[in-house]
């Protein structure tokens, strides 16, 4: 089972490592990472992967997973949006994490479909022929998105429910010990007031490598 990721610079960090960690131990899983020329990925936080493949030499996946990011042109790269429109007409599933929902619905994807990304994006899925949903994941038909940065790992869970079982996806849930119990009550949006919105946008935006 051929997990492909969808790599390039400056994507959010935890948008690629959360379903990795996840979907990377389902039994037969073989994740992979792929980029426009290969080589080297510098996401906005500095971490650096040394080694993708080229978008070229992975034609074929049986789950996409698309990141997202806050340097918008990423999202506009045709040869990304090209490599996921291919890539779909052969997957069992298609998803995205955060606005990597960009990619998948300027390739087309979400055309008509009900779909979630992060708050700060939402209203730019109706570009695309999409229409928000402000719900952590949304499955429509084989493709399944998720809101921002954090709910990857619900939607890979969520996933692995899917492609194996659900037994395998709560051992996966309780061997990474999924259990969220934050420390303040801010993480929704529609709980957050116009000045936290602002700041929380600032920090991600200083945060940038």
């Amino acid at each position: 089972m051929r997990i492909a990721f969808l790599f390039y610079d400056d994507m959010t960090t935890l948008d690629a490592i959360g379903p990795w960690e996840v979907l990377a131990r389902l039994p037969g899983a073989e994740a992979v990472a792929a980029s426009r020329n290969g080589g080297a990925i510098r996401t906005d936080t500095g971490l650096v992967f040394d080694k993708t493949a080229k978008f070229s030499d992975l034609p074929t996946a049986d789950v996409l997973v698309v990141p997202g990011t806050g340097n918008f042109a990423q999202l506009a790269d045709p040869a990304a949006i090209d490599w996921a429109r291919t890539l779909h007409a052969t997957t069992k599933w298609t998803t995205s994490v955060c606005t990597g929902a960009m990619i998948l619905g300027a390739a087309g994807i979400l055309q008509g479909k009900r779909a979630t990304t992060h708050w700060a994006a939402a209203a730019a899925l109706a570009k695309h022929g999409a229409t928000y949903a402000p719900e952590r994941v949304v499955i429509e038909g084989k493709v399944i998105t998720a809101a921002g940065v954090s709910s990857g790992i619900d939607m890979a869970l969520t996933l692995s429910a899917r492609l194996v079982d659900e037994q395998t996806a709560r051992a996966l849930q309780l061997g990474i010990e999924y259990d969220p119990q934050p420390p303040f009550d801010s993480g929704n949006a529609a709980n957050a007031d116009d000045a936290l919105k602002a700041k929380a946008l600032a920090v991600l935006a200083g945060g940038r490598r």
